[in-house]
């Protein structure tokens, strides 16, 4: 942004677009449940079946309950690792079922 708030770039422009018409949040939303996969990994996408956002926090349902308790354990790390990967605090929790 300049010093009269005009957007340098296309990006800071379609930022801005985003911002003001309130679509920020559900896009950084859905580029969470799209990583992921890619965050978390093949095997443990496998036993994925639902990933959602709710109230920012991400639900994820996991059908293998040992590997539900292991995740469970690490839902700090795993809600840094997804935060980081889309650049933004979106989410201050996982949650598995």
């Amino acid at each position: 942004m300049t010093a009269f708030g005009k957007p340098n770039t296309m990006g800071d422009a379609l930022l801005a677009f985003l911002r003001e018409e309130g679509l920020e949040t559900p896009l950084l939303e859905y580029r969470i449940t799209k990583a992921w996969p890619e965050v978390m990994g093949e095997v443990i996408n496998r036993y994925t079946k639902q990933v959602y956002v709710r109230s920012g926090r991400l639900h994820v349902q996991i059908s293998s309950s040992s590997l539900r308790q292991n995740l469970m354990m690490e839902h700090k790390r795993i809600t840094q690792r997804l935060n980081d990967h889309v650049g933004s605090f979106v989410i201050s929790d996982v949650c598995f079922f």
